[in-house]
């Protein structure tokens, strides 16, 4: 009985302030609660697993098995990422085909993933590499399903089931992250630790895309250019997808393992806030998808100015507590603390990666493709200055291809938009 009227108090206020936030605030509180929710859980998860890695294993193995997961991401790339984005697209107006299409499109290319980890491993052999030639393999074996299962979370996005969604993500990572630290304890062989990973991963993401296909029963209606347009989102993360990994390949091989390390750990905190402070891209996502242009010209600077504010808030405390962090947790990586407080800088794309949302709800493919110069050119400052500057390098290049983005979605959004009533 209480429970009910505190629901009923609390879903009439957010009611009533929807005048002053424009913004729909009981979709916002349900499913920002969920997503929220999961990227605290996974702070938590994340600051667990990194206490394991910086006391029990030492940084060598550690650069080498973020080595490793680097080169695993970049393969990824095959396997189609953008099909995800479009799936939740399509799911979103109730096309739900897809969600099969999907995942047969992801198993298919992600093979070609498993090709080229395969010449990796024969590089790496000949050059009497065991290290890392033998932890490849367990990646080419893996890779195709590890990915296409994970279409799951695309289709519960686009049903906006992101309680369902929190739920399935916080028991894979607890899975994954608890088997990891287990093995920890166990062992600091480099290629258990590689096997652990990937046959922790694979084992959840297959269970819960299979949980959702029964669970929810996705429709056969389909949009036919569902998957093309999943291509063309794969395409533009092509050069972001490398973009966004390339820094560990070229520490790894510019300055070896033990400094890409102490890189590593720099960019636990920042990546973690930036990815709760990028759940309103995700909550965005669906509900843009069925709006009107007209609707994103009035509405949408209101929402990226709140998140402006909120990012720039952010940015301040992170800085500030970064220090006393390192200091109790990880004692033995203090060398990252002033690379770490640099990397916040980073969180100036976060509220305009809200506009760059629309490019993709709508189907935008000039404005998305014209986007990923910013990627090309971060790509180009970690080419010439890593090799240089070393971890500095890899830290001015990000901030620095994350402003020319910013500036770049500002540009095309107001030309796409200019009708609206809020500019600069």
């Amino acid at each position: 009985m209480i429970t009910n009227y505190l629901k009923n108090k609390i879903y009439r206020f957010l009611r009533l302030a929807q005048k002053y936030t424009g913004t729909d605030n009981v979709y916002l509180a349900k499913g920002g609660f969920w997503l929220s929710s999961s990227q605290i859980f996974s702070m938590a998860i994340a600051f667990f697993s990194a206490v394991a890695f910086a006391n029990l294993l030492n940084p060598a193995t550690y650069g080498n098995y973020k080595y490793i997961l680097s080169l695993a991401e970049i393969l990824e790339i095959t396997s189609l990422a953008g099909v995800g984005a479009a799936v939740t697209q399509a799911v979103a107006r109730n096309l739900e085909g897809s969600f099969y299409s999907g995942f047969k499109t992801k198993l298919k290319w992600g093979l070609i993933g498993s090709l080229a980890a395969m010449i990796a491993v024969i590089y790496y052999w000949l050059r009497g590499n065991e290290t890392l030639s033998l932890p490849l393999i367990v990646a080419a074996v893996f890779l195709p399903i590890l990915n296409a299962s994970h279409i799951y979370t695309a289709f519960l996005g686009g049903r906006k089931l992101f309680n369902y969604q929190v739920k399935y993500t916080i028991v894979s990572q607890i899975i994954s992250v608890g088997a990891i630290i287990a093995a920890l304890f166990l062992t600091k062989n480099l290629l258990w630790l590689i096997i652990v990973y990937f046959t922790s991963n694979s084992f959840t993401n297959f269970f819960f895309y299979f949980l959702t296909k029964f669970k929810f029963r996705p429709n056969k209606k389909e949009d036919p250019q569902t998957i093309s347009y999943g291509k063309h989102l794969s395409l533009m993360g092509v050069v972001s997808g490398i973009a966004s990994r390339l820094d560990k390949l070229l520490l790894f091989n510019s300055i070896g393992a033990a400094p890409l390390a102490i890189y590593s750990f720099a960019t636990i905190i920042p990546e973690q806030i930036e990815r709760i402070l990028g759940n309103v891209e995700s909550l965005a996502f669906p509900k843009l998808a069925s709006k009107s242009e007209k609707y994103i010209r009035v509405n949408l600077m209101q929402k990226f100015w709140k998140l402006s504010i909120l990012t720039g808030m952010a940015m301040v405390v992170s800085i500030a507590i970064i220090p006393f962090f390192y200091k109790i947790f990880f004692p033995r990586y203090l060398d990252s603390i002033i690379y770490s407080q640099a990397f916040v800088l980073t969180f100036v794309s976060i509220p305009i990666s809200l506009l760059g949302t629309t490019f993709k709800a709508k189907m935008m493919k000039k404005e998305l493709y014209l986007i990923k110069v910013g990627s090309f050119i971060k790509i180009c400052l970690m080419a010439i200055l890593i090799p240089i500057y070393g971890i500095w390098g890899a830290i001015v290049a990000a901030i620095g291809a994350e402003i020319f983005k910013s500036g770049l979605v500002l540009f095309l959004f107001f030309r796409k938009f200019k009708d609206g009533p809020a500019s600069f």
